[in-house]
Parts: structure tokens; C-alpha cells; sequence
């Protein structure tokens, strides 16, 4: 559906609600839609963050205060989207929501690894069943955002990366599931794209092991200070915000959106041929990339 599509809704084009919104890929994706016509509900989790997006946006985008892990914000959230659309529903709902948790699994506290899953996993399944009503309404699309670890598990990335497995899975399901109510289900896989997630990530990793007793840390030292260096470099050659962004208006505007979303040649060639290499090798490959002796 297109924002050509506007008369049909009043006047104010298609709804489409965004988690994760703040920054990054959802920000640039509600403000690329908000230009394009739509009327954008924009999930946010700060009074900062909401005014940063009504500064550059038009007044058909509408911040929303929007926690995925807690389920009183999720219903608020979902109500005022209703109260707004009435009859019409809901054109799109964006999956963007995440954080990355990283470090050994050997020293990890199990709080962080809920919430890895809070976060990535369970809080994006709860605003899907919120919003299936209005989605369904109007034959709307979802747009799960994915990862390269969706398919990829690099030492000290297996929380983030279990997560955005999960959401594979989840998304082929609701595809399956939904089809018969004419609601699209698309995946966009991104390779290292600019954005604040891994900055954040590293914040959360010094948080965690600031915690963690020095002698079973000390075991990985080595290892941790070369995949932060990886971390660098990879974060040194990501991709702008715009090429996702793309790939969001593509899935909610094709006549026929892909099922998966591809970014960059090394996503797609990971995710068509790369399981298809002998274990150890994979391991020897990944290893090399992130600079692991």
C-alpha cells in the first residue's frame, strides 16, 4: 500500500506504527514514511526523543511512548493508535525495537540474557498480537527487522544472535499464519548499518562485566579486546541508515514485497550458501573476520 493509497483513509494516508524509533533505523524509517505521506505512529521511550522527531517531521507523525517489555506501555500504545485509525487499521507495523548483548556466555547473567529476549524477541510478538486486529482491518503489512546474525553467531554475540535467529523463525510462522487475511510478513536483514545499537552495546558489555568476577573474565581477555577491535572495524565500514530505510518503503509499498530483505551481498551470500560450508571451516571463517587468534 502506497501513500498514494491516502484517499482511502481519510485524507491523512495509510498508518504505519514503528518501535524502536528514537534513532537509528527507526527514526530514519518514520521520518522517510511521515515524507511520503503516511500518518506515522512512532514508538518512542523519551519526551527527548519525541521532540527530536517532531522537529523534523510534518504533524502527521505522532510519537508514541512505546516500551516492548512492558505490556501496560504496549496496550497504551496500541489504544491510542486505534482511537486514531477507527475502521480503518492499520497499513504497517515496523519491528524495530532491539539491543545487542554481548560477552561470554560462561560469565553472562541470566537477567541480561531475558532481556536480550524481552527486548528482540517476546516485546516485538506482544505489539504484533496488540495491533493484529487493526493490521488485519486493513490487510496490512509486518516488517520484522532482522540481522546477518540471524544466520551468523560469532563468539560473544550468541545472545543477540539467538534472538534475531528466533525472530526467523517467528517471521516464516506469522507468514504462514496470516496469509489467508491478506497481511504480509517481510524480513530485513542488515549487515552492519550505522547506527547507535553497537555504541550501546559496548556500554552495556563494560556494565556487565564490571559485575562479573575478574578470574573467570580474565580466561577471555585476549579474545574480548580482539572482537572489540573487530567491533571497530566493522562499525568503521557501515552501511548508512538510508539503505534499510529503503528496504522498509520497499516492503510496505511493493505490490509484491520480498519475503526477506537482503542488504548487502555478504548478508545474502550468508544466509544462501554460508551454512552450507563444513562446520569447522564456517568457525575458521568467522573467527578470521572478527580478528579472533
Amino acid at each position: 500500500m502506497s501513500a498514494s493509497d491516502s484517499a482511502s483513509f481519510g485524507g491523512d494516508g495509510p498508518a504505519v506504527l514503528i518501535t524502536g524509533a528514537s534513532s537509528g533505523i527507526g527514526a530514519g524509517s518514520a521520518l522517510e514514511l511521515d515524507r511520503r505521506g503516511y500518518r506515522v505512529f512512532a514508538g518512542v521511550r523519551s519526551a527527548d526523543a519525541a521532540e527530536r522527531l517532531r522537529q523534523q517531521a510534518s504533524s502527521r507523525l505522532t510519537p508514541v511512548m512505546l516500551d516492548v517489555t512492558d505490556a501496560a506501555s504496549i496496550a497504551a500504545a496500541a489504544a491510542t493508535v486505534r482511537a486514531a485509525v477507527g475502521d480503518t487499521g492499520l497499513a504497517g507495523l515496523v519491528n524495530n525495537a532491539g539491543i545487542a548483548i554481548c560477552g561470554p556466555i560462561e560469565v553472562l547473567p541470566l537477567d541480561q540474557l531475558r532481556r536480550q529476549f524481552e527486548v528482540n524477541v517476546i516485546g516485538q510478538i506482544a505489539v504484533v498480537q496488540a495491533v493484529l486486529p487493526l493490521l488485519r482491518a486493513a490487510r496490512g503489512r509486518i516488517i520484522n527487522v532482522g540481522s546477518l546474525n540471524g544466520t551468523v553467531s560469532p563468539a560473544f554475540l550468541g545472545p543477540y544472535a539467538a534472538s534475531k535467529y528466533a525472530m526467523e523463525a517467528l517471521s516464516d510462522s506469522l507468514r504462514m499464519e496470516l496469509r489467508r487475511w491478506g497481511i504480509r510478513v517481510a524480513i530485513i536483514e542488515p549487515g552492519p548499518i550505522d547506527t547507535p545499537i553497537w555504541q550501546k552495546s559496548a556500554v552495556v558489555a563494560d556494565q556487565i562485566t564490571a559485575g562479573v568476577p575478574p578470574e573467570p573474565l580474565a580466561l577471555y581477555q585476549d579474545d574480548l579486546d580482539a572482537f572489540r577491535r573487530g567491533v571497530e572495524r566493522f562499525s568503521a565500514d557501515a552501511l548508512p541508515v538510508e539503505r534499510v530505510v529503503q528496504a522498509v518503503v520497499h516492503a510496505l509499498t511493493a505490490p509484491r514485497p520480498k519475503i526477506r530483505y537482503f542488504i548487502t551481498w555478504m548478508v545474502r551470500l550468508s544466509f544462501k550458501g554460508f551454512k552450507m560450508l563444513p562446520d569447522r571451516f564456517r568457525d575458521w571463517l568467522i573467527r578470521r573476520q572478527i580478528g579472533l587468534p
